[in-house]
């Protein structure tokens, strides 16, 4: 009886590290753990808005066309930075946190609050 609760509070606290836990990966990763949230630190290498289409590009870990990652950040959750990200963030080694997710090919992360961007040391 005692193995048994043993395996049961291993296998509880088992699946609660899997469902809450984040992985934490390299850029040069990122498209190997696509549709996984992962927390993903590397440097802002520029970024741009396209007024146009309300939509905030950021290249994370090389300058485009090479970035290793793409942060968007759509119209109203731009509203939501202080400042303009594309210029904030640039040269900054940060921490995303977020679903990674396919593009043409490319990884990208949705950014839609500034919490999933943590500025590190540069």
């Amino acid at each position: 009886m005692k193995t048994a609760k043993v395996f049961i509070c291993l296998f509880v606290s088992f699946f609660c590290l899997k469902a809450f836990g984040q992985t934490t990966i390299d850029a040069k990763d990122a498209s190997k753990h696509l549709n996984e949230k992962v927390i993903i630190c590397d440097q802002v290498f520029g970024g741009k808005y396209l007024s146009e289409a309300e939509i905030t590009l950021i290249d994370v870990g090389g300058s485009h066309p090479n970035e290793l990652l793409t942060l968007v950040i759509k119209g109203d959750d731009r509203k939501k930075f202080k400042n303009p990200p594309e210029e904030a963030l640039k040269g900054k080694k940060v921490c995303i946190t977020g679903q990674i997710v396919d593009y043409k090919g490319r990884p990208e992360i949705m950014i839609t609050d500034p919490d999933q961007i943590k500025e590190g040391s540069n």
